[in-house]
């Protein structure tokens, strides 16, 4: 069953999965990751899930380019239910498909199946962030049970949900730091797309101070006393920064008091 474009089956597909509760920096990769594939023509597919799979296809209609979501209800449905307007726009501009009838609801055997539609339709699946235990492991698997190309975004060693793509690292996925990578091991040609963005200081201009700050934070989650540890800055002072920052999307707060540096979108 498709809504949307059938078309768009026929075209590159590349699946792009992970975690439903990413890191801020994991959401933005999987989003800069499908906008800048779609943008040299890969159409990106995803499961509409939480998490990465949104990001994945928010990016994609971003570039612009084009989508497929694989749903795991019928296609009058929609889960989660927060992401209705998500699949209307992407069955404008892309296309949603499900092998479940019409009337068919949310049950945990369906999403097995829909993985499996996930990386059958794409001839490579990245994974941007997984735990051990993530579903998105078993899309990997099914990949390369189905001869396609596995990629994986390495992470911080202290990040639970990078243990899940160093995993499939070590088991033979291939390690990919940039969009380019995939486009090269795919052996594609790129067409005309917007060009990839860096990824080293922001270009925001800040005091000299919020670079060191910046600087200090490094890539991984940390809390303020290490920030003022490491940055010999006062407590109120790192506070009131890391929050000029978070209001300039330069980086994110997380659970139990820590901060993360994320990369500003366009």
């Amino acid at each position: 069953f498709v809504a949307g474009e059938p078309r768009l089956l026929l075209t590159p597909q590349l699946a792009i999965v992970g975690s439903r509760h990413p890191t801020p920096g994991g959401r933005e990769s999987a989003y800069e990751f499908a906008r800048h594939l779609a943008g040299h023509g890969l159409t990106i597919t995803s499961g509409l899930a939480l998490g990465i799979d949104a990001a994945a296809h928010e990016g994609a209609l971003a570039a612009p380019g084009l989508t497929v979501a694989v749903a795991a209800t019928g296609l009058d449905r929609v889960y989660p239910s927060r992401h209705r307007a998500l699949a209307h726009e992407i069955a404008e501009q892309g296309a949603l498909v499900s092998e479940f009838s019409v009337g068919t609801g949310t049950r945990a055997e369906h999403f097995p199946r829909r993985n499996r539609i996930i990386s059958g339709l794409a001839v490579g699946t990245l994974v941007v962030e997984a735990a051990l235990r993530s579903g998105s492991l078993i899309t990997a698997r099914l990949a390369t049970d189905q001869g396609r190309e596995v990629f994986a975004i390495p992470g911080s060693i202290h990040n639970p949900l990078a243990r899940g793509c160093h995993r499939l690292i070590r088991d033979g996925a291939k390690l990919v730091e940039t969009a380019q990578d995939i486009l090269e091991e795919l052996d594609l040609s790129p067409t005309a797309g917007p060009p990839e963005q860096a990824t080293d200081a922001p270009t925001v201009e800040l005091d000299a101070e919020y670079h060191h700050l910046l600087m200090c934070m490094g890539y991984d989650p940390v809390p303020i006393d290490t920030l003022v540890q490491r940055s010999g800055l006062t407590t109120e002072a790192v506070s009131s920064m890391l929050l000029v920052l978070e209001l300039r999307n330069l980086v994110a707060s997380l659970n139990g008091g820590r901060y993360e540096r994320i990369k500003p979108r366009d």
